[in-house]
């Protein structure tokens, strides 16, 4: 049946309000730890639903909603859903090892993704392409500095660019400008922004063009 919120929820809740209870929410942990375990032990008698729970440590991790999610479902089908609280407390070190990237699309993602994977495989034992082009610098230069060790880990003596990675792409339009006349689109290829619609959504902005010629 329904029962009285989580403890830790709801001082976490109330901080900073009139009734803010004054009590530290790192001290809740452990005693929310304890519970959650009581609780996956009785799952089966009493039919629990143990796959989400409330936990508040996200407010010290600073992590989004919608990157838990992310990483809810990725341990799920990795059969790992048990490890979600390791990945947790995982993300704020990756973070630190990274260079503290802000956390929005698309380095949450990444920086969740190798927390997961270091919980489930070890400490960047297996690293996908996006975390070694953070490494590298091609998402930009990161807020802090990312760890030596970890550098050497994940792309070894290979080194990092300092420059704006969209300067190692050649321009682009001239060839989608061609693209289009090629086509037979010569009206949309005097526009920029056809242009631009053609270079992002080939498919669909020829589908439009040729709706509305």
């Amino acid at each position: 049946g329904t029962s009285q919120p989580a403890t830790e929820a709801m001082v976490a809740a109330l901080a900073g309000t009139p009734a803010d209870t004054g009590i530290p929410k790192e001290t809740l942990f452990p005693i929310a730890d304890y519970f959650r375990g009581v609780k996956k032990s009785l799952e089966s008698s009493f039919s629990l639903n143990t796959a989400i729970d409330i936990d508040t440590k996200v407010l010290s991790f600073q992590i989004p909603g919608g990157m838990l999610s992310n990483m809810l479902n990725q341990l799920k089908e990795q059969g790992h859903a048990d490890k979600y609280p390791q990945v947790l407390e995982e993300m704020p070190r990756v973070r630190a090892d990274l260079g503290y990237p802000p956390l929005v699309t698309p380095t949450s993602q990444i920086v969740g993704t190798q927390a997961v994977l270091n919980v489930v495989f070890g400490r960047y034992q297996m690293v996908p392409v996006q975390t070694k082009d953070l490494v590298r610098g091609k998402y930009g230069r990161t807020p802090g500095q990312i760890s030596e060790q970890v550098r050497q880990m994940i792309i070894g003596d290979e080194q990092p660019i300092t420059h704006r990675p969209a300067d190692d792409i050649p321009p682009q339009i001239a060839r989608y400008r061609q693209d289009l006349l090629e086509k037979g689109y010569y009206q949309q290829a005097a526009n920029v922004e056809e242009v631009l619609s053609y270079a992002l959504f080939p498919e669909v902005a020829l589908a439009y063009f040729d709706k509305h010629r």
